[in-house]
């Protein structure tokens, strides 16, 4: 039987060469896991904090946030332009459409997206037709996530109403359910400014202009946009949102940096 006998220069290169491999993978767990959203209480508390007063901030930052996909036909196109530009921003998914098409989630959240919760029906009558439906809709919409992106026990932390906690529709209902939220370790999120991609059939040109508007005197932006094309597509304009943004000397993040 023929022993192999390792020089010193040999256990040397082996040992380095070992290292090397523990430290590739330590990279990639701690990449991964920092991209899940932590449950540590201290973490909450600062993320939940940080939302709550986000539009206080004096520095010009730019949150892109799309609501009501994801869409097999828009949101591949709206994830090409942000990868395109080098962006990230937040998602507020809907929790059925993320059961039809999973894999655009995936994508979304590979590529380093925010994905927070929009419900999972985004159905008011069902949505707030008691506190065991609020937070059903809640619940099936992380799990909807969490099964997308092979994340278990998935949560945001994250969530916006459908049509934004400021509209006056159900109004008594959503102040009961920023309760519930609170209670499951939920911040919640409206907007500062859009588009109005969602109200009106608007060109292209008239979706941008909205989008000067209303980006006027304001340093914080939560931008309002949809990953659809319900009414106006705005993923037509998009690039052309974040050039006039960065002409504007934006800096864009998403909720990821809340934390």
């Amino acid at each position: 039987m023929k022993v192999l006998v390792l020089s010193k220069r040999s256990i040397i290169i082996l040992g380095l060469l070992f290292i090397l491999i523990f430290i590739i993978a330590f990279h990639r767990f701690y990449f991964f896991k920092c991209k899940q959203v932590s449950n540590s209480t201290i973490s909450l508390n600062t993320f939940i904090n940080n939302v709550q007063n986000l539009t206080n901030g004096k520095e010009k930052v730019a949150y892109l946030t799309f609501d009501d996909g994801p869409n097999i036909q828009i949101t591949p196109k709206v994830l090409d332009t942000l990868k395109s530009e080098n962006i990230k921003a937040t998602f507020f998914v809907i929790g059925k459409y993320v059961d039809e098409h999973p894999e655009i989630v995936k994508r979304a959240y590979e590529e380093g997206h925010f994905i927070a919760n929009h419900s999972y029906s985004h159905d008011n009558s069902i949505l707030y037709r008691s506190s065991k439906d609020f937070i059903n809709e809640i619940k099936k919409t992380d799990q909807a996530i969490g099964n997308a992106i092979g994340v278990e026990d998935y949560s945001s932390h994250l969530f916006r109403f459908p049509n934004g906690f400021m509209a006056p529709l159900y109004k008594s209902e959503k102040e009961k359910a920023t309760l519930i939220l609170s209670q499951m370790d939920y911040a919640y999120i409206d907007w500062n400014t859009l588009n109005n991609d969602s109200m009106q059939k608007y060109s292209s040109s008239q979706l941008l202009a909205n989008l000067k508007e209303s980006i006027k005197n304001k340093n914080t932006l939560v931008i309002l946009m949809h990953d659809t094309k319900d009414v106006s597509n705005s993923s037509l304009v998009l690039k052309d949102s974040i050039e006039y943004l960065k002409s504007q000397g934006y800096e864009f993040k998403n909720f990821y940096s809340c934390y």
